[in-house]
């Protein structure tokens, strides 16, 4: 779908299509784009200037009504392609344990983007009507020193997607 305002007639390109699929304000007046190097006031205010993402380890859970696992599988298969970073899932036919990898600023951006995981995902992977019962997010030192220690499985080449013994 393409995007334009009233009465526009050359083709948008480049850094200004990207700032046409945002949209104006309501008040009529278009958006500008910020030149390289200049910073928002509200990252100068609260300080987060320059600070880089990080990648944060999720493990999330999710409970509910039981549901045929192989249902549950071919949620999780969809999620895995549709989220590229999804490491393991584990599942039984009324809760599930998710683990992947989510670049972030800080820790609260990484758990607000966890949260919303699986119901925005529920409909597009057909995953069942559960709740997110638990929610761990660890910093990648913290994640490769629990594996060193022997807490987390060694880190896998491919998606692994099975159920819990």
């Amino acid at each position: 779908m393409r995007r334009a305002r009233p009465g526009a007639t050359r083709r948008a390109t480049g850094a200004s299509r990207a700032l046409a699929a945002v949209g104006d304000r309501q008040d009529g007046r278009p958006l500008k784009s910020v030149a390289a190097g200049e910073t928002c006031r509200a990252t100068q205010q609260t300080g987060d200037q320059g600070r880089a993402p990080r990648l944060w380890h999720i493990t999330l859970s999710v409970s509910g009504a039981d549901t045929p696992p192989a249902r549950v599988r071919r949620g999780l298969e969809q999620l895995a392609h549709d989220h590229p970073f999804l490491l393991t899932s584990r599942y039984a036919a009324d809760h599930a344990e998710i683990r992947y990898w989510e670049e972030a600023r800080d820790l609260h951006d990484a758990a607000a983007v966890a949260l919303r995981l699986w119901g925005e995902h529920r409909t597009s992977a057909d995953l069942p009507a559960w709740e997110i019962v638990g929610l761990e997010v660890i910093d990648r030192d913290t994640y490769h020193q629990r594996v060193a220690e022997g807490y987390e499985p060694r880190p896998g080449g491919s998606v692994a997607i099975r159920p819990f013994f």
